[in-house]
C-alpha cells in the first residue's frame, strides 16, 4: 500500500464530476486500499479519488470514532448513488483538500445510498450521524463540490482567504 498526495484547492480535479467505474478490477481496489491507507495517515474519515488526483467515481469512509474499531470495517464505495436523504442536522465539517479549516454545515440526518463494493457487488447502505456526514461530504465530491459549497458566499470568500494565509504562512 502506497500514501497518496491529497490535492488541495483550487486544483480543478476538485471540481469536476468524476467518471463512473467501469471495471473493478485489482489496480482500482489497490488505489481503494491506497486511499485508506493516506485518509488514516491524514488522518480523516473519508477520502474522494479525485483528493488524489484521480477521475474515479471512487471513495472510501471509516467513521468508526473508536481507537480500537478504526481500520476494521472500512467502507469502500464505486460508483455511490445518493438515493434517498431525511431530515437535517448542522454540524461542523471539514476536508483533507482545505485543511485545517472547519465550519458549520447543514445536511441530512439520515441518507439512503447505493454502490458496489471492491467485488463489483450491488450494495445499499443506510445511515444517520457522522456515517450519513461523511457518506454526502465524499459523494459531493465526487460530483465537483465542496462543503464549502454549502455556506453563504460570504462565509465560503472568508474560509477561501483564511485558507489561503494559511497555505502562505506553511512556505
Amino acid at each position: 500500500m502506497a500514501i497518496l498526495k491529497i490535492v488541495t484547492i483550487p486544483d480543478p480535479i476538485l471540481r469536476k464530476k468524476l467518471a463512473s467505474v467501469k471495471n473493478i478490477n485489482k489496480k482500482m481496489v489497490q488505489l481503494a486500499h491506497d486511499m485508506l491507507e493516506t485518509m488514516y495517515n491524514a488522518p480523516g474519515i473519508g477520502l474522494a479519488a479525485n483528493q488524489v488526483g484521480f477521475d474515479y467515481q471512487l471513495a472510501v469512509i471509516d467513521a468508526t470514532r473508536s481507537p480500537e474499531e478504526k481500520g476494521k470495517n472500512p467502507i469502500i464505495l464505486f460508483n455511490p448513488k445518493l438515493l434517498e436523504k431525511k431530515g437535517k442536522i448542522i454540524n461542523d465539517e471539514g476536508c483533507l483538500s482545505i485543511p485545517r479549516i472547519y465550519d458549520r454545515v447543514m445536511r441530512a440526518q439520515k441518507v439512503k445510498v447505493s454502490y458496489q463494493n471492491e467485488h463489483g457487488k450491488e450494495k445499499i447502505i443506510e445511515a444517520d450521524g457522522l456515517l450519513a456526514q461523511a457518506l454526502q461530504h465524499e459523494i459531493d465530491h465526487l460530483n465537483g463540490n465542496l462543503y464549502i459549497d454549502l455556506l453563504s458566499s460570504l462565509k465560503r470568500n472568508l474560509i477561501l482567504k483564511k485558507y489561503k494565509k494559511l497555505k502562505n504562512e506553511k512556505k
